[in-house]
């Protein structure tokens, strides 16, 4: 074949790029979306046509299974993850008439029916074959923001005031729409259980590593600030209670709880831009490293004298 007949059938090529995110009932791990993604671009850089197929849940703006109609394309191609199940069985069965390829796929048993079906199977691991490096490792991905998610349990000692339930339950919408990592924390400590920080020491070595803590807690708005990191601090007692004066101690913005509820989607959206510009990351810095006195346990010690 030249390599004018050969760019004219490439041309033709049309991939369905599939995997366990592409189901409605499978697993979407961030190393399968990944691989899915890393065989897009090689395909888009060998100017393959192609499309990614998602499960609704996981992109429900994307293209689905049901949306992907066998006579559109010319081969499958399913990345990553095991090849078993019925699943995957059942891709062999609607998308009979293209060529199916597994690529970086864990084979556990040859003889499955979700791995005779497909034409070729270039595996990952596999009986008898040398281990391949996973496909997520070569996938390009842009840094986001990790921010540190310290909430308050109800605080019975403000009575009708306290509206942390309907506070957090806000904040949960809002930090769902954001492109951010975000890490659940906790400021109580416990020793039996390694999801809970055991020392403050702990809780603090990973402060120290965010780039913003949104809280509605008192110590979540300290030691973020003690450590440099700004804090998205909101305080959950309509008018304001104990959040906001310490956020009045350190020069720092705060947002309050409203009788109707809490801050508007558009007040945690500037916010939370200012915590992560570059003005408020110097502000935090300058929080930190400000020189301040204790005046409540000199205050302590002048009472005990």
């Amino acid at each position: 074949m030249s390599a004018g007949e050969r760019d004219m059938a490439e041309a033709r090529l049309r991939v369905l790029v599939t995997g366990w995110p592409s189901f409605t009932d499978g697993v979407a791990t961030a190393g399968d979306v990944l691989a899915m993604e890393g065989v897009a671009a090689a395909l888009a850089e060998a100017e393959i046509g192609y499309e990614l197929a998602w499960s609704p849940v996981l992109r429900p703006h994307g293209l689905t299974l049901a949306q992907a109609a066998p006579c559109r394309y010319t081969h499958l191609v399913f990345a990553c993850g095991p090849v078993h199940g019925p699943l995957v069985a059942g891709l062999h069965d609607r998308y009979r008439a293209c060529t199916r390829i597994a690529v970086d796929v864990s084979v556990v048993d040859p003889a499955d029916p979700a791995v005779t079906g497909f034409d070729v199977v270039l595996p990952r691991d596999a009986p008898g074959a040398d281990a391949q490096r996973d496909l997520s490792a070569q996938a390009p991905v842009a840094p986001v923001p990790v921010a540190g998610i310290v909430l308050a349990d109800a605080q019975p000692e403000y009575g009708t005031a306290e509206a942390s339930s309907a506070i957090t339950a806000g904040l949960s919408r809002w930090l769902i729409g954001l492109d951010c990592a975000r890490v659940p924390l906790d400021t109580r400590l416990e020793v039996r259980d390694w999801a809970h920080c055991a020392t403050p020491g702990q809780f603090e070595s990973v402060i120290r590593r965010l780039d913003v803590v949104v809280t509605t807690r008192l110590h979540g708005l300290v030691l973020a600030l003690k450590n440099g990191v700004p804090a998205l601090a909101v305080d959950p007692v309509p008018g304001g209670a104990k959040v906001t004066a310490q956020a009045s101690a350190w020069d720092w913005p705060v947002l309050t709880a409203t009788e109707g509820g809490g801050p508007d989607p558009a007040s945690l959206d500037r916010l939370w831009s200012w915590c992560l510009s570059a003005e408020g990351a110097a502000r935090a810095r300058a929080a930190a490293e400000g020189n301040w006195q204790p005046s409540l346990t000199r205050s302590l010690v002048a009472a005990l004298r």
